[in-house]
């Protein structure tokens, strides 16, 4: 599979590179994933072909770039350069069985009914996966942001000063740009930190939309493929050198309760999805994450995702803004 990162130089300004183990090949002319999808939306060309077509004779060691010991680093995987807010960011929650069993536990005491996070799970298990030409349930879906809100590898995520706190969730991300006819087209896809405010939502559902506009980070590769079947990894804290905490998960479809077929067509059957040009970076849903397990992380603290295939494990810290959370007015025109 071919493995994509975007780096960027304070003088020789940005770069698309094909990932091949310890170096970084560079593509020519070539400052952007966003770029290369159009050359090859323009040309008819599959992206692995556009890419190959503009490969150079040029490389750079890989290993002090993704450690930060290099005047180039990296930035998210995907972006677009011009116009970060044509970029939307989404996700899908309740497609794994641990977290319907997170939520339900967050949201009932153990002895009360089943609630609505485990019903749309099990619409899930019984209609997610439908036959080809067919439409599947309806999953549940929220709403992350703008491309303002994605960040690389290495780069902190942040609790805003009105927040409660921030959760790891180690999950896929699809990576999507929609053609000159309105038609989506996926790139592919990236490993990824949805994050959130699980202390928030755990107070209320009706906070689960709040809970989400938070940071994320995906990468630092972006893997160009067809489909994932099964992938398999793990999520690891780590507070200062020590591992806090650690947890193996497992995702693709065989362990998801929709296809990403039917995923695809609940976020892109909406119009609005749909806008020419435009970018979609898409969260399939987690299968694990620390807060479940009673892990309140601090400032500091490391989370780490890393799933095989995916190339290089995605590892940020945590910043906590503690400043008092400022009154935002508004005046009469």
């Amino acid at each position: 599979m071919t493995r994509l990162v975007q780096i960027q130089h304070a003088k020789e300004g940005r770069r698309v590179a094909v990932v091949l183990d310890s170096r970084l090949c560079l593509l020519t002319d070539t400052g952007s994933v966003y770029e290369l999808a159009q050359k090859a939306l323009d040309s008819g060309s599959s992206l692995e072909a556009t890419v190959e077509a503009v490969r150079s004779k040029e490389f750079l060691d890989y290993d002090p770039i993704y450690e930060g010991r290099s005047d180039w680093h990296l930035l998210p995987p995907i972006d677009q350069p011009q116009e970060p807010t044509r970029c939307l960011v989404t996700g899908t929650g309740l497609t794994h069985k641990k977290s319907a069993e997170n939520r339900q536990a967050m949201h009932t005491a153990q002895a009360a009914p089943v609630t609505d996070s485990m019903r749309m799970y099990q619409w899930g298990l019984e209609g997610g996966h439908p036959a080809q030409g067919e439409i599947g349930s309806q999953p549940e879906w929220f709403y992350k942001g703008t491309g303002e809100v994605l960040r690389a590898h290495g780069e902190p995520l942040e609790v805003p000063s009105f927040g409660f706190d921030g959760g790891d969730e180690a999950e896929v991300a699809g990576i999507y740009i929609v053609d000159h006819a309105g038609n989506p087209r996926r790139i592919g896809f990236a490993q990824g930190n949805e994050f959130s405010d699980h202390k928030l939502e755990s107070k209320s559902y009706l906070y689960l939309a709040h809970s989400k506009l938070r940071y994320c980070a995906i990468g630092p590769e972006l893997v160009v493929t067809a489909e994932i079947e099964e992938a398999h990894g793990t999520v690891r804290i780590f507070r200062g050198q020590a591992v806090l905490w650690s947890k193996p998960f497992a995702t693709g479809e065989k362990n998801m309760s929709h296809s990403i077929a039917n995923l695809e067509h609940h976020h892109f059957k909406y119009p609005q999805h749909r806008h020419p040009g435009d970018l979609h970076v898409h969260f399939f849903g987690a299968d694990s994450f620390s807060y479940g397990e009673g892990i309140e992380l601090v400032d500091g603290d490391i989370m780490e995702v890393e799933l095989a295939g995916f190339g290089r494990p995605l590892r940020n810290p945590l910043r906590v803004d503690r400043s008092k959370p400022p009154l935002v007015e508004v005046k009469p025109l």
